[in-house]
């Protein structure tokens, strides 16, 4: 199971240098692929304060294809503990422990998640 955080779904929806490695994560996932509405959220927002509204449609449902997972109370207090334990931002805790709810693995570019266990990293532009 992989989940991919909102940047990069937003560096694969744009081409970016790291494009080719959220790729392995997003393309052909078969059902493998964990989606948190919280990346729902922000994917679309981004989108939207880019492009058309029905671009930001059109990408968000891409990532409906994936496993949509919604934020509930054990997740909710599981990402407390995360972002509490490794000073992690809420939104980053949140997506963290679904994928890890899930037992996926978090593709990210990150900087927050680049030590973290349960994480396939890669720094932003280099690929």
């Amino acid at each position: 199971m992989n989940v991919v955080d909102s940047c990069g779904w937003l560096e694969y929806f744009s081409g970016g240098p790291n494009a080719d490695f959220f790729a392995p994560a997003l393309e052909g996932a078969d059902g493998m692929l964990v989606v948190p509405t919280l990346c729902l959220y922000e994917v679309f927002k981004s989108v939207l304060s880019q492009a058309t509204r029905e671009e930001a449609l059109r990408k968000v449902a891409v990532m409906r294809q994936g496993k949509v997972v919604a934020l509930d109370e054990t997740l909710a207090l599981d990402a407390a503990v995360l972002s509490r334990e490794l000073k992690l931002p809420m939104a980053d805790s949140i997506i963290l422990a679904t994928a890890r709810g899930c037992g996926a693995l978090l593709w990210t570019q990150d900087a927050h998640f680049e030590a973290i266990d349960g994480v396939r990293y890669c720094a932003k532009g280099e690929q």
